[in-house]
This record gives structure tokens, sequence and C-alpha cells, in this order.
């Protein structure tokens, strides 16, 4: 590790993804910091097997929509582990149920932009409080959950997630820019068709097996190999990169 602190937070942290990050990152020497909005047992869960890779791990509950609960999940982390070094902005919904814009419910709407896009910005506001070099920081590294949906549009499935996605896309290359001379690099992860909790179910599992041929390297991706590159953009081995968006498809 460099001079910035060695402790990472993981919105999102407890299944998916977010999971492999923390598990990944932890063998990577990262201590971290597991947020998570409902599922207690699966969040400790992943902070157990952080330990076993032999860093330190919380479990912290919070709903990363929601102003103050991403401000106690940056004061906790801090207190129990340290000087933040890294973020990555993982938590997120698609909506349900897939379909059509036009016969979309708003509630549903807004609950997904409120966590998708609110949350991500409220979480990347805090990640530059607390790692910024010009507010007393040691720098670090954010980095942002994208989807490939944001270039793909998602017809007929969720438009609205692409949507928000392309906020996501946004937000990195704007505040990549905004931090590069405060010590704090920005980056998205757009991935493509990964196998993860969200195509649970038979439903979505025949959706998966459908729409694997239509990835050139053949198959749907895994929520691990998203984690190498997420970690990767954490490292000092990305140190010349910000404001990029590393896309993970299978060439999709």
């Amino acid at each position: 590790m460099s001079e910035r602190g060695n402790v990472l937070i993981v919105t999102g942290g407890g299944r998916g993804i977010g999971a492999a990050t923390c598990r990944l990152a932890a063998r990577a020497g990262w201590d971290v910091a597991v947020n998570y909005a409902r599922d207690r047992t699966a969040a400790e869960r992943v902070a157990a097997d952080v330990e076993a890779a032999g860093r330190r791990a919380v479990a912290i509950k919070g709903d990363v929509s929601v102003e103050r609960d991403v401000v106690g999940l940056f004061e906790a982390a801090a207190a129990s582990l340290g000087q933040i070094g890294g973020v990555v902005i993982n938590a997120g919904v698609t909506g349900d149920p897939r379909g059509p814009l036009a016969d979309a419910d708003a509630e549903m709407l807004a609950r997904v932009v409120a966590l998708n896009v609110t949350g991500a910005l409220l979480v990347a506001r805090e990640a530059a409080k607390a790692m910024s070099t010009a507010r007393g920081g040691g720098g670090g590294s954010v980095v942002a959950l994208s989807s490939a949906a944001a270039t793909l549009g998602s017809p007929g499935e969720y438009v609205w997630y692409a949507a928000t996605k392309g906020a996501i896309d946004s937000m990195a290359i704007g505040l990549g820019r905004e931090l590069a001379r405060e010590g704090v690099r920005v980056n998205a992860v757009s991935p493509g068709l990964i196998d993860t909790e969200i195509h649970a179910g038979e439903e979505n599992q025949r959706r998966l097996r459908e729409r694997a041929p239509s990835v050139p390297i053949g198959r749907a991706g895994t929520a691990d190999e998203v984690a190498e590159a997420i970690v990767w953009l954490l490292s000092d081995a990305a140190s010349y990169v910000t404001g990029a968006n590393l896309r993970v498809g299978g060439g999709r």
C-alpha cells in the first residue's frame, strides 16, 4: 500500500459482485467495511471471510439512499478500521417488474433512482471528503459499478435502470477529473451479462442461458471476474487511470 489508508468501504458488500470484491480485496491487503441494507447474516459471513484472509473487517448496516446512513457508514468505518483509502459504490437495484417504460410504476422508478443515482452521489461525496488530500485525506480510489446496460439501453426490460447507469458513467468522468489533483482516482466498471444473485429463480436462469450465446466469449461472466477488475482499479497498479470506464462484458 502507498501512503493512503488501507481501509476499503464496499456498499452492497454482502452479496454478488460486492461480496466477491470484499473477499478479493482482503487477499490484496485491504481491511474491509462491508455495507449492507437488510441481510446482516450475509454481510457478517463476508466479513468473516475477510478476517479469514488475515485482514480486519466490519459489517455496517445502512441504506445508501439515505444521507444520514451514508455519513454514518463512513464514520463507523473510520472509527472501526482507520483511514479510508478506497470506496466501491456497488449497491443498486434493477427495479421490478421488468418491462416497457410505458408500464413502469412511478414509485418503483423513484426507488431505483434514489438508490442507484442519489445513493451513488452521496457515497461519492463522502468518499471525496474522506480521501481528498485537499481536505486532509491521504488520497485513494473510488470505483463505481455501472453496467453495459448504460450503452445497450435494456429496451423492453429496464430502460430506467440503464438510464441510472448512464448517470454513473457521467459521475465517474466528472468526479475523476474533479479530484485528479487531490489524490483521488475515480473510475467505473461496467459488467455485462453476469451470473449473480440477480439472476436467481428459474425464469431468470432461463433468460441467462438464452442470452449467453449472444456474448462473443460465449458465456455469462462471474462475480469474481468483475471483482478482479474492481480490485485492479483500486490498486496502485492503476495509478494513472482515472475517469475511465472498464467494460467487463465478454465483448458484448
